[in-house]
């Protein structure tokens, strides 16, 4: 798949054969994932790729009988923490795509989170009992 302008459409399929018959789509970009669910009822889903946080594959025996698996997308969102890319074709490469992407949004957008644990290291302004060693 080409990197640049990536541009990727793909259907739930049931587990059974992969044949992609339900009316649930995954339309991916650069920027963005977009879920489409329902027949009666649309509803569409979008998730920037800045606030995908985590990557999961899920391959069931009978996902990998059919050449299948199921992506979880751990998110940011504050409406969906997180994104199912339910049986879908070439997982693996989505998945690995995804967490690239997201990670490039991120730096894109100068969102990176960076985690303090507290180590005690130099211009902290704590010593090792947790008090304040500024004068």
């Amino acid at each position: 798949m080409d990197k640049e302008g990536y541009d990727y459409n793909e259907r739930m399929r049931w587990v059974f054969f992969g044949i992609p018959w339900t009316f649930t789509t995954y339309h991916l970009r650069d920027d963005m994932v977009t879920i489409r669910e329902g027949f009666f009822k649309r509803v569409e889903n979008d998730c920037y790729m800045y606030k995908i946080v985590d990557v999961e594959l899920t391959r069931t025996l009978m996902e990998r009988m059919f050449g299948l698996g199921t992506i979880h997308c751990f998110t940011g969102d504050t409406t969906h923490t997180h994104m199912d890319l339910k049986h879908i074709k070439n997982s693996k490469e989505i998945k690995e795509y995804i967490l690239k992407a997201s990670e490039e949004a991120r730096i894109k957008r100068r969102t990176v989170n960076m985690l303090d644990i507290g180590s005690g290291d130099i211009g902290d302004g704590l010593d090792m009992h947790g008090f304040n060693d500024v004068t």
